[in-house]
This record gives C-alpha cells, structure tokens and sequence, in this order.
C-alpha cells in the first residue's frame, strides 16, 4: 500500500498542557482557543466567517502506540478503536466540532476547545447542519452513556 503523509496547515493553541483534564469532546468544553493557520494557506480562510462552526482536523501529537482495543472515557469494557473516539489510533487523527468567534488575519478563534496546546492543524471543513445533521442516528454503546455536563480526560491515555 502506499504510503501517505501530510503537512500541518496550522497549530491548536489552548490552555490545555498536558493530555489529563481535557474535555473528552468539543460539546463538553467552555473552554476558548484559537487556531493559528501558517501564512502559506491563509488565503483559505476566506468565507469562513459565514458559518459558526468548523469541523477540525487534527494529529495526535502525544499519543504513543496503537491499541485496537481500548477501554474509552465513559466506559469500562474494551471496544474495538473504531467505535471509540480514542486518541491511540492507527493514523492518530482527532476531530473536533467548534465554535467560530472570529477571525483576524492566520488565526480562528474558537469556542468549546477540547485539544491540547501545540496540536498540528490538518484540515477545517465547515459545519453545515444540513449535510451533518441526521435523523435517527444510532449511537451503539454510547447509548446511556452521557448523563452528565462535563467529561474531563483521566490518566488512561497518558502512555
């Protein structure tokens, strides 16, 4: 197979220092950030500020390892790495759903962060309710999962 690599376009810039106390998703977090796009793709950003909410992709620049079975935030039994939104994955790739509050010149700043300072920037993509949204989405074993307001990271990840 061939192999593929790619280039950050940017750099996450949070509170969050180290991989313990982050929100476990965007929707969890109160926290503020801001986006910082290297100057060779700025010109990207142009229209953006149309729409509330980026889809952000991004490497998991801290996790160490690939585990195919994991036993996730909210949960206690090993499940399979794709049924997880857990950070020790094959290509190490997170997505998280933000707030857009503004942007001036390379940098997009953003609420309901929930990544860690120093994250490479792959790639933002608009959310666009009427493609994202969909009825009777099946949420497998999340389901009754989150009954609470805030998920915070614990140690499970650190290694």
């Amino acid at each position: 197979m061939k192999r593929i690599c790619y280039s950050p376009i940017g750099v996450v810039h949070s509170e969050f220092k180290e991989k313990i106390n982050v929100p476990i998703q965007s929707v969890f977090s109160s926290k503020k950030g801001i986006i910082e796009i290297f100057p060779e793709f700025v010109e990207g950003l142009n229209d953006l500020d149309g729409f509330s909410h980026i889809f952000l992709l991004y490497h998991f620049h801290l996790s160490k390892g690939i585990s195919l079975k994991v036993k996730p935030y909210l949960d206690d039994v090993e499940r399979g790495i794709f049924s997880t939104r857990a950070p020790k994955r094959p290509n190490n790739i997170g997505l998280s759903i933000l707030g857009i509050e503004k942007i001036e010149g390379n940098k997009i700043f953003v609420s309901g962060i929930d990544i860690i300072d120093n994250t490479p920037v792959l790639d933002i993509k608009p959310y666009v309710s009427d493609f994202d949204y969909r009825q009777n989405a099946k949420n497998g074993w999340f389901s009754n999962k989150i009954d609470r307001k805030e998920y915070l990271s614990d140690n499970r990840f650190l290694d």
